[in-house]
């Protein structure tokens, strides 16, 4: 899966005694634009520009914001409002989506990339107090950000969502979304509702989606998945009594049993889902 980066390791603890240093790696997306940011691509490596050089050779430290480290090397967030202009050297402008449909890398770069823009999306989204309205700045001592008129603190939201191996014996239930132009097979998935359990949500996702009772809920494994702001969960479960299937078209466009030898991929193995799709396929799923 995406993270799945070992012997590489991402820390995520928030440093704010840190300034950024020559060479080190800043992230500098897009305003406005989904997962876009600046970076370079080279024989299908993926870098992206540095403080002290390029469009910030002459950057001060201030307004930087610490992200995370890859194997101790520190990312920052270009300060807000930053204009970057036309002289970006070789860099570009190039959206997530489409480095990973093409298999960019290395591996660990792209599981950085996306929890950067996880990040980002988060303090661009939280510049303004919810309660009062007023600009918000960063806590300096953990990460959030702060309201210095109400005194509210904000942080990170992580959204709890479901993936559903939904099985009768030796055959699962595939899907295909609707309306979102993607051409290979999925599982059901959905978001967790407020009062709700994980177990819950899938039985009510699947009832949804499918028309389909289940049992057996039994779990797999998480992921973090950036792109949602989701910690997605996986469980498998078995149908419980009709095995016939009856879509809610809004969200599917497809619905089918397939036989374990029949289960196809995902164009590549950063997904939780496909992931399943292929223990399914082996036999392995748990009992």
């Amino acid at each position: 899966m995406i993270q799945d980066i070992a012997p590489h390791r991402l820390r995520n603890e928030y440093r704010p005694s840190l300034r950024p240093g020559p060479g080190e790696p800043v992230f500098c997306p897009a305003e406005g634009e989904k997962e876009t940011f600046l970076c370079r691509e080279e024989e299908g490596e993926v870098t992206l520009p540095v403080y002290g050089e390029g469009p910030f050779a002459e950057e001060q430290a201030e307004g930087y914001i610490y992200l995370f480290s890859l194997d101790g090397q520190p990312y920052w967030l270009v300060p807000e409002g930053r204009s970057i202009g036309t002289d970006t050297g070789d860099y570009t402008f190039r959206s997530l989506r489409d480095l990973r449909k093409r298999g960019c890398g290395p591996r660990e770069q792209i599981f950085a990339l996306y929890t950067a823009a996880q990040l980002y999306r988060w303090y661009r989204d939280n510049r303004f107090c919810g309660t009062c309205g007023s600009r918000t700045e960063p806590a300096g001592d953990e990460r959030a950000v702060c309201c210095p008129s109400c005194g509210r603190r904000i942080y990170p939201r992580i959204q709890p969502a479901v993936i559903v191996g939904v099985t009768n014996g030796d055959e699962i239930v595939l899907t295909r979304y609707a309306g979102r132009g993607i051409h290979y097979h999925a599982l059901v998935a959905g978001f967790t509702e407020i009062g709700e359990t994980a177990e819950e949500t899938v039985s009510r996702e699947v009832m949804e989606e499918l028309g389909l009772r289940v049992r057996n809920i039994r779990y797999y494994k998480s992921q973090p998945w950036a792109t949602a702001d989701d910690l997605l969960m996986g469980f498998y479960c078995d149908v419980d009594g009709d095995p016939t299937i009856r879509i809610d078209a809004t969200e599917l466009k497809e619905g089918v049993w397939v036989h374990r030898e029949d289960v196809d991929s995902q164009p590549d193995d950063f997904s939780l889902t496909n992931e399943m799709m292929q223990v399914f396929r082996r036999g392995e799923e748990p009992r």
